[in-house]
C-alpha cells in the first residue's frame, strides 16, 4: 500500500511538471511568435544575366528584347524606389550589371546577406507556333532514273526535269497573353489552397536550373524543409504576391494572380525568407514587350511593387495599423 501510493504521487507530480513546463513553452512560444519582425533587408534579384539571356522575343515584328536586360531595368529602378521610401532598410541588389549567378548562388547571397524578403524580378514567355507564307516561286531542277533492255543491252536512262517550287518565309505571330503574374511556392503542408501551376498549364517560361528538378520530394529533408516553409513563410509571401498583384492591377495592366509552383523554383526553395517571383509581363505579347521596354512601363512596374512592399512592411510591423499607400511612400 506504501508503494502504491509513493508511486501514484511521483506520477502525479511528474504529469503536473510535464503540463507546467508544455504550458510555459506554449506561451513564450506564443509571446515570441507575436513579437513583430522588423524587416532590415530586401534582396531583389534581377532574372538571368550575362550568358544566360532568359526568354528573348521572336515574333515577326518583335523587338528582339532579351529578359536579362528588361529584368535589370525593372529591378534597378525598384532599388532606387525602395530606397527612397525605406532609408532605414537595406535593399541590396543580386546583380547590377551583365553578369551571370546561377540560382544556387542567388540563393545563397541572399541567405548569406540575412534577406528579410526576397522579390526575384522575371519577363514571362510562351511557345508561338511557326507559320509560313509564300512570297514567291523559283525554278527546281531534279533528274529521273530508268532502266530499258535485258540483259548486254540493259541500259540507264537519266532524264531531267524542271518544275516551279513555292519559297517559304517562316515567322510566329505574338500571343494574345499579356498581363503580370507573381509565382510562390507550394505550401505542401498546408490546407490553404490558391491555385496550382503544373509545368506547362500556362506556358510560363522559366530556366531548367531555376526548377528544383533535383530534390527528393519524399525525402524527410524535404519535407521538413517545407513545412517550415508553410509555418513561417508560406502565409508571409502570399501576402506579399497578393498586394503585388492588387498594386499593379490599380495601373491598369491585366492581374493575372496568384500562382503557386508545384514543382519549386529554386530561388524560392532555398532562400531562408519569404520570396516571391514577379512575371512583369510576355515578351512574346506585342504590347507586353514595348510596355516592358519603355521608361513609363518600367517605373510603372517598380512603384507598384513598391507600394506593395510598403503596405506588406507595415502590416508585418504593426499589424493592427492600417495605413494608405501614399501615407506610406510620402511620410511627413
Amino acid at each position: 500500500m506504501f508503494v502504491f501510493k509513493k508511486t501514484w504521487r511521483f506520477s502525479f507530480l511528474f504529469r503536473f511538471l510535464f503540463l507546467l513546463v508544455t504550458m510555459i513553452l506554449f506561451l513564450n512560444s506564443r509571446g515570441i511568435s507575436q513579437v513583430p519582425r522588423r524587416i532590415k533587408t530586401i534582396i531583389i534579384d534581377p532574372g538571368h544575366g550575362g550568358k544566360d539571356n532568359g526568354a528573348v522575343s521572336d515574333y515577326e515584328g518583335a523587338l528582339h528584347s532579351k529578359e536579362k536586360n528588361i529584368t535589370l531595368a525593372i529591378s534597378m529602378k525598384l532599388v532606387a524606389d525602395l530606397r527612397k521610401a525605406l532609408p532605414d532598410v537595406n535593399i541590396i541588389p543580386t546583380r547590377t550589371t551583365d553578369v551571370f549567378m546561377d540560382v544556387h548562388q542567388k540563393a545563397q547571397f541572399a541567405n548569406d546577406h540575412h534577406g528579410d524578403l526576397f522579390v526575384c524580378i522575371h519577363a514571362d514567355y510562351v511557345p508561338l507556333p511557326t507559320h509560313y507564307r509564300i512570297i514567291g516561286h523559283r525554278m527546281e531542277t531534279y533528274h529521273t532514273t530508268r532502266y530499258v533492255g535485258k540483259g548486254k543491252h540493259r541500259r540507264k536512262i537519266v532524264a531531267r526535269h524542271t518544275h516551279r517550287v513555292p519559297i517559304k518565309e517562316y515567322y510566329k505571330l505574338p500571343s494574345s497573353r499579356s498581363g503580370t503574374s507573381t509565382l510562390i511556392l507550394a505550401s505542401r503542408q498546408s490546407d490553404l489552397k490558391i491555385k496550382a501551376l503544373e509545368d506547362g498549364d500556362l506556358g510560363y517560361e522559366t530556366d531548367e536550373e531555376d526548377s528544383a528538378q533535383n530534390i527528393n520530394y519524399d525525402s524527410p529533408e524535404y519535407k521538413a524543409s517545407a513545412l517550415i516553409y508553410s509555418q513561417n513563410y508560406f502565409r508571409k509571401s502570399y501576402l506579399l504576391a497578393s498586394l503585388v498583384e492588387q498594386q499593379i492591377a490599380k495601373t491598369g495592366r491585366n492581374n493575372l494572380g496568384v500562382w503557386q509552383r508545384q514543382k519549386g523554383l529554386w530561388v524560392l526553395h532555398a532562400t531562408q525568407m519569404p520570396a516571391i517571383l514577379i512575371e512583369t509581363g510576355f515578351l512574346a505579347n506585342y504590347d507586353d514587350e514595348r510596355y516592358l521596354n519603355s521608361e513609363k512601363g518600367q517605373e510603372e512596374i517598380a512603384q507598384a511593387i513598391t507600394n506593395a512592399i510598403l503596405i506588406y512592411k507595415n502590416q508585418v510591423e504593426t499589424p493592427k495599423t492600417v495605413a494608405s499607400v501614399d501615407t506610406l511612400a510620402n511620410p511627413k
